[in-house]
This record gives C-alpha cells, structure tokens and sequence, in this order.
C-alpha cells in the first residue's frame, strides 16, 4: 500500500483548503425577511411535491412575495437549488476543516479521503435532487459552483499526500464524476444507497 500522509502535511491540507463563506453582507430587514421566507417556502415545496414538480411562480406564491422579487434574489430555480444547499454544504465544510478525525484533521490521508467520500457520497444522496437542479442548470454548470472547486481541491490535496506519483488534480475530478447528482440519481434507480456508497468508497480506495 502506497505510504500514509503524516500529520503535518494533513494540516498544511486543511490550511490550504478554501473557505465557503464570504464576508457577511448589509442586508436590508424586509431583503433579509423575503429571502428566508422564500427559502423555507421552497424547501417545504420541493419537500413535499419534488423539486422538479415546483414551479419559480408556486414558490412565490407559497412565499408572499413578488415573482420579481424572487428572480431578483436567486435567479431561477437553479440558484434557489444551490442557495439551499449553501448551509449544507457549509456543515461538511466546518466537519472537514474543524471536526474530529478522520473526516476532520489528523488522520492519514487515506484514512480522511474515505471518510470524505463518504460522507459526500451521503449527502449527495440526501439532495440529490437539489444537487441535479444546480449541477445541470446549463453545460458545466457543476464546475462553475464554488463547491465543486472546494471539494477537489479538498480531494486532490489528499491524494498528493496519499500518492505523490499520481496526477492528483485528474484524479479528483475522476472521483467526483462518480458523485455527480446525474450518476447518483441514475445508480439509485438500480441500486441501494448502501451498495452506491461502498462503490464510491471502494473506487477512492484504488487511488489511496
């Protein structure tokens, strides 16, 4: 087995690896109100009646809002998509920078690679359809979200310390492209969630 990561480059890892937030903005009290309000309007409709059956104007509706104010603030429902992903992904984010070992720091990269495409793998099954709305919006949506370039920077920073003689960049977007919300919706047609997850993590295994 290629040699583990030590501890010191794990924490050069989690130095390096980009932070979701962005300096808070001055929102307005009656903007801030309408946003949450719709956030949770569509998070209770696409709930209850699938995020494809969920129209911008029932949104609106359920909201109390304007449809202008609405595509004002997210755009369409591929940005409504991502905005409800925003806390999520934040959630991992905070696990994989501050929290325990493996998912956190500490752990040999292999170890933590793992632990990471696992608990991705989950959390794309979780939104899947969150995540296909925002992913396939337009062509190379997907690579344009600022997640996406956080999560492979995540990946192929582990994998340079896991296996310095593999391209580790290729690698990482090859990993990821197993965790795509099209891959996944598509394997969940024909498979458990269990069997999906242990694909995923029996293919990062190849490369750690």
């Amino acid at each position: 087995m290629a040699p583990k990561g030590n501890g010191p480059r794990s924490a050069s890892s989690r130095r390096e690896l980009p932070v979701l937030e962005q300096p808070p903005r001055i929102e307005r009290a009656d903007a801030s109100r309408n946003r949450l309000a719709i956030l949770a309007a569509a998070e209770r409709l696409f709930a209850q009646h699938g995020v494809a059956s969920v129209s911008m104007d029932a949104v609106a509706t359920a909201a109390g809002v304007g449809k202008g104010t609405l595509f004002r603030r997210f755009g369409d429902k591929a940005g409504l998509a991502v905005a409800l992903l925003d806390e999520r992904e934040r959630e991992l984010q905070a696990a994989v920078l501050f929290g325990a070992a493996p998912l956190g720091p500490g752990a040999p990269a292999g170890e933590r690679l793992d632990a990471f495409v696992t608990a991705y793998c989950e959390f794309a099954i979780k939104h899947v359809d969150l995540l296909h709305v925002s992913e396939t919006a337009s062509t190379g949506a997907r690579y344009r979200i600022g997640s996406y370039r956080l999560w492979h920077r995540h990946i192929a920073g582990l994998l340079g310390e896991a296996r310095p003689e593999i391209d580790a960049e290729y690698a990482a977007h090859a990993l990821l492209a197993a965790l795509a919300a099209d891959v996944i919706k598509a394997l969940l047609d024909q498979m458990s969630k269990r069997r999906v997850v242990a694909g995923v993590r029996a293919m990062a295994a190849l490369y750690a």
